[in-house]
């Protein structure tokens, strides 16, 4: 196969305004979506282009972190960065000055996310295939070579890595059939928090009348009642055959959110979603006793594999939100994605990307991991902007085709 080699890395700061009140939670209250995007260019015009969300002037300390942290792949082969991906990643976070920023979290860790999603996408683009495909036609030994397995040795070491692939080759063939019917999607774009009652309601119609079936409320309002308020309408609205979530988005004090996602378990929601300050462990084992059967999701804001680890050693979670605009990209996305398998617990991602990353991630998951095919969070706000957005239909993810991990911009493509 062809190879190609990195010969220019540049960044692109990208803003896009949203409609009125769309992107609205309790902590979050501006209508707009930036994405701080890294481009590989190659000798022959192959360009591989990642990015991270932001919501706004973040953007700009992120693509001046990604100008300095992707130093080292410039004039490297894309074959031989992903041939040793882990350790040349773990070089890159550990960067002697940048690192002390972090370790591993913050502005660093975005960037090397949107570094580590372009160096995929160009890998893919190289290889002539979807995201997806190439995660599964790799061998085991070439799959763990991305992932930088350091300080989860106890518990995930590349032994076991590689045993748990090599144990899900015999049974694909049985969950491949997804790559047919599609990957199931939930609606979180009908209850953003500045959207008025009547604006819930006509979404959540709307979004019925597609094929959807679970729905998510933001929750946290400064008046508790309207939390409740609308959690009954939504529940009304969907009847209960439906899926409903609450998510507060770090809202509550550890006080409060006992009490308010106790009042909220008579919706019967299948989640409640980061309840409290997402660095509490132990604040999220407590509430996870105190109103199970309810369950508690979380990781939209869990900034690296160490912190996943240890919120699911401490029985703190039920649903992992991992998010490869969050984490350290795709790699670290699949890091955790192997911590949950062996926690058994299901993988749902909070999509920073739009779901255009996460539905090729998911379908690996399923289809090599052996994950349950539980859902992908569905937001369209910016599907506009893309040349190939996911494609969502009768409430399902449509398996992407084109080759790369869907992370083109249009307005890139067009200069």
């Amino acid at each position: 196969m062809p190879d190609y080699t990195i010969q220019c890395i540049s960044t692109y700061d990208a803003r896009f305004a949203l409609p009125p009140g769309a992107g609205t939670d309790s902590i979050h209250d501006t209508s707009g979506y930036c994405l701080a995007m890294t481009l590989l260019s190659t000798q022959n015009g192959l360009r591989g282009s990642g990015f991270v969300l932001t919501l706004g002037d973040g953007n700009t300390l992120v693509c001046k972190a990604i100008e300095m942290l992707a130093k080292p792949l410039q004039g490297m082969s894309i074959e031989a960065v992903m041939a040793d991906f882990g350790n040349i990643s773990r070089k890159i976070a550990d960067h002697s000055a940048l690192r002390w920023l972090g370790p591993h979290k913050g502005v660093v860790q975005l960037a090397l996310a949107s570094i580590t999603n372009a160096c995929f996408d160009l890998w893919a683009k190289s290889r002539s295939v979807p995201l997806w495909k190439l995660l599964l036609d790799l061998s085991p030994e070439e799959l763990v070579r991305v992932l930088d397995l350091s300080y989860l040795e106890e518990i995930l070491p590349k032994e076991k890595a590689l045993a748990m692939l090599h144990e899900q080759l015999p049974s694909r063939a049985q969950r491949e059939v997804i790559l047919k019917s599609g990957y199931p999607g939930y609606d979180t774009s009908v209850g953003w928090m500045n959207y008025d009652d009547e604006k819930v309601t006509e979404l959540t119609k709307k979004a019925l009348d597609q094929g959807f079936s679970a729905f998510k409320l933001k929750v946290g309002s400064p008046e508790e009642s309207r939390d409740q308020r609308r959690a009954a309408m939504l529940r009304k609205l969907v009847g209960d055959e439906s899926t409903v979530m609450f998510d507060a988005n770090q809202h509550w004090p550890l006080p409060d959110a006992l009490r308010i996602c106790g009042e909220l378990a008579k919706f019967r929601p299948h989640w409640i979603e980061e309840p409290t300050h997402p660095d509490d462990i132990q604040a999220h084992v407590e509430l996870s006793r105190a109103i199970s059967p309810v369950k508690i999701a979380a990781g939209e804001h869990i900034a690296n594999r160490v912190l996943f680890k240890n919120f699911m050693k401490a029985n703190a979670l039920s649903f992992i939100q991992v998010d490869c605009t969050r984490v350290a990209g795709v790699s670290e996305f699949l890091t955790v994605s192997f911590l949950a398998r062996i926690f058994d617990l299901p993988v749902v991602p909070h999509v920073g990307d739009m779901g255009q990353m996460h539905q090729h991630l998911v379908l690996f998951n399923h289809v090599g991991l052996g994950l349950k095919a539980e859902f992908l969070e569905h937001i369209p706000h910016l599907r506009a902007h893309f040349v190939h957005p996911a494609q969502v239909e009768h409430g399902v993810y449509k398996t992407p085709q084109e080759p790369g991990a869907s992370t083109d911009l249009k307005v890139l493509a067009e200069s």
